[in-house]
């Protein structure tokens, strides 16, 4: 018989091991292969479900489903002892309508859609469903800090003026606006409002902005992507990178603006050397 202190230890132990177990499902674009190196750089042992359709192959995922059949990803799930997830990667809006959902599905179906109220709730909905299974819903962010600026300030070689400085007030301001509307997170302002966001994306309503500006000579005015006032960070979190930066310089835009801490950055040293070749700041504010 093991002593109480001795089975306690290994009591501890087991737990700490398992704790460190994380699944990562993953979507589109390339932040999925990011995250996962960052997760397994911070200690965690990442078992990763691409969704069929939107994963990048090349991520090699342990396991590939379609939207509406977790099942097999619930079973190895449980059958590995893993309780904690994480979603990232790109899938849009997805339509319910085309998604066939399996047995298991189902229950949390009508749960999501029994309370979501805007594209938000959504997330939220699922999250808590979730969480009435069993699981531990972790955002990225959290579990590898590094997927996101980790303190306020300026990235990059060039500084916003006093002249940006009002932009930049201006854009925070309006995207706390448009985003406690749960209308979007992305605004340009140059003086005045260019753009909001809206069910386009922050990409589609970046290139609204370049076609209207793109006769403009001189650069000026800023690009926020935020985080929406109480938005639950754990599932469609914002982020930016060198698409970002390509689209900021093209709409002659002078800087970015993110918030520390919950905004991700694909590629961070990439995305830093983009703008700084562009001439573009990026500033971090909590």
């Amino acid at each position: 018989m093991i002593p109480a202190p001795f089975a306690r230890m290994i009591l501890d132990m087991k737990k700490k091991s398992t704790d460190k177990k994380i699944a990562l499902i993953a979507g589109a674009l390339d932040l999925p292969f990011f995250t996962r190196d960052a997760l397994r750089r911070n200690g965690w042992d990442v078992y990763i479900v691409g969704l069929k359709n939107f994963v990048n192959p090349e991520l090699n995922p342990d396991l590939t489903v379609r939207l509406g059949g977790a099942w097999p990803a619930i079973r190895e799930f449980r059958r590995r002892g893993i309780h904690k997830l994480t979603f990232v990667g790109a899938l849009g809006h997805p339509n319910f309508s085309d998604i066939r959902p399996d047995w298991w599905s189902i229950g949390m179906l009508f749960s999501i859609m029994k309370h979501q109220r805007g594209y938000d709730s959504m997330g939220v909905a699922l999250n808590k469903a979730l969480e009435r299974r069993g699981f531990e819903i972790v955002a990225a962010q959290d579990a590898a800090p590094e997927l996101a600026f980790e303190t306020a300030g300026v990235k990059t070689k060039a500084k916003p003026t006093a002249r940006d400085a009002r932009d930049i007030e201006r854009a925070v301001d309006v995207s706390h606006t448009i985003g406690a509307a749960d209308i979007g997170a992305s605004v340009v302002v140059d003086k005045q409002v260019i753009a909001v966001e809206a069910a386009e994306g922050t990409a589609k309503m970046l290139e609204r902005v370049v076609d209207m500006r793109k006769n403009k000579r001189r650069a000026s005015g800023v690009f926020a992507k935020m985080t929406k006032p109480g938005q639950d960070l754990r599932i469609d979190i914002p982020a930016i990178g060198v698409d970002t930066v390509r689209a900021v310089a093209a709409a002659h835009l002078r800087g970015i603006i993110v918030n520390a801490k919950t905004c991700f950055v694909v590629d961070k040293e990439a995305t830093i050397r983009a703008a700084n070749d562009a001439k573009i700041f990026i500033v971090a504010v909590e």
